[in-house]
């Protein structure tokens, strides 16, 4: 029987963290299985997996769109963070900001701001 309609298709059940759908995730939740990994393809030597991040900046489309808005707009947005990660823990939120802050410095000190976390750029470590 499915029940995708009821539970959903990413729907954990048994003893695994049904709230932890990804990985890495904070929750000790599911967890890649490296004995099932593809191995290398013969092309033209070893090939792996695509690297899709090699070249590509994952702040700088989020940081232009932010410089975009109008300050009624940003200040939205900071609100919008506070109400979505409201009960969230603290190590978590902070992981967040410094995604924001890397975007811009103002976006990550805006959201820190608007949820009364004390920010300090120079904490942020390279991911």
């Amino acid at each position: 029987m499915h029940t995708y309609n009821v539970d959903g298709a990413m729907r954990l059940a048994g003893n695994s963290n049904p709230d932890a759908y990804y990985e890495p995730n904070s929750f000790n939740g599911p967890a890649q299985d490296e004995r099932f990994r593809e191995p290398p393809l013969k092309i033209s030597g070893n090939a792996d997996r695509y690297n899709h991040r090699d070249g590509n900046d994952d702040y700088r489309q989020a940081g232009d769109l932010f410089r975009l808005m109008r300050p009624d707009q940003k200040e939205q947005l900071f609100n919008n963070y506070k109400a979505a990660m409201e009960g969230v823990p603290v190590e978590i939120v902070k992981r967040q900001i410094a995604h924001c802050y890397r975007a811009d410095p103002a976006y990550g000190a805006g959201v820190a701001k608007a949820l009364g976390i004390d920010f300090k750029p120079q904490t942020i470590a390279a991911e």
